[in-house]
């Protein structure tokens, strides 16, 4: 182990984190301290961060990189040991605080679907319809749910079952530590993190993933099944999905552009009974005065 303290190693490392700030910056001073804070305070963690000092370094040129704080008050992002090295976690509040702030959504939450909750999905253009027995009985956690609100006005949500959960926790490599201390929290990110694929894009959020699935592990596509294969819309759904985008008197380029998607062949499987329910609801004759 390095003769060097805690405070000299996370000072030595203020060149790469001014070489590396983004757009987005944050101050050196400030980040510096909430870093000795955070090592100082863990025993276990400094003395980690000394035996594995270029993951540290590693750590703090994803912090200006990427433009997110360690402040605790703001439960962003923490410096975590994973593997024996130390690395940079976010949260989904982090996540969903570069999206907006990125300007790749207006608004979002995550949240959590119990057994004793009235949950329905009302469409692909609308917030889903969540009530919810804040202070009595909420049974278990029967899934997720991340719904965002984009720059033009329209409302993408992403769904997933307590199933799909619980696969993505097993091939995690964070399931022995924050999957078992914070489970719920877990769950939040684990759908923010599948959700933020069908946003539009930008690189700080998308660096953000990247550095969390280097060491999380990355997450199975959802569209995927365990031959590869993406769970696609099948032939007569995609016929059905034409019909009604006819019948609604819409273009298909239009109905692709809405849902985010390059063509009616690559829609999710998953997103197939949405997506008809929406059109259906746009083939209701108004009213003539």
């Amino acid at each position: 182990m390095s003769n060097v303290t805690v405070y000299e190693l996370v000072s030595q490392q203020e060149q790469y984190f001014i070489g590396a700030l983004g757009e987005n910056k944050v101050e050196w001073v400030k980040e510096s301290q909430f870093a000795i804070q955070i090592l100082g305070n863990n025993k276990s963690l400094g003395d980690m961060a000394l035996s594995a000092q270029a993951s540290l370094q590693n750590a703090v040129i994803n912090v200006a990189a990427i433009g997110i704080s360690l402040n605790p008050a703001l439960k962003h992002a923490y410096l975590v040991p994973r593997g024996g090295i130390i690395c940079l976690d976010i949260s989904y509040m982090g996540l969903m605080h570069i999206a907006m702030q990125s300007g790749s959504i207006e608004w979002g939450q995550a949240k959590l679907v119990y057994a004793n909750d009235e949950y329905q999905n009302t469409g692909i253009d609308k917030a889903p319809s969540h009530k919810q027995n804040t202070f009595g009985d909420k049974g278990f956690v029967v899934g997720a749910y991340c719904t965002v609100k984009t720059s033009s006005g329209d409302y993408l949500t992403e769904e997933m079952d307590i199933n799909a959960l619980n696969k993505v926790k097993a091939t995690s490599k964070a399931i022995k530590g924050p999957w078992k201390q914070w489970p719920e929290e877990m769950m939040r990110k684990t759908v923010v993190k599948r959700a933020s694929k069908y946003w539009p894009k930008v690189e700080r959020l998308s660096t953000a993933i990247e550095t969390l699935n280097a060491h999380e592990g990355l997450e199975e596509s959802p569209e995927k099944e365990t031959n590869g294969a993406y769970m696609v819309v099948d032939q007569t759904e995609i016929n059905n999905l034409k019909g009604a985008i006819k019948f609604a008197d819409m273009e298909v380029n239009a109905f692709c552009k809405r849902v985010q998607i390059d063509s009616i062949e690559t829609l999710p499987a998953a997103r197939y009974q949405g997506a008809m329910n929406w059109l259906k609801k746009q083939a209701i004759p108004t009213e003539v005065a």
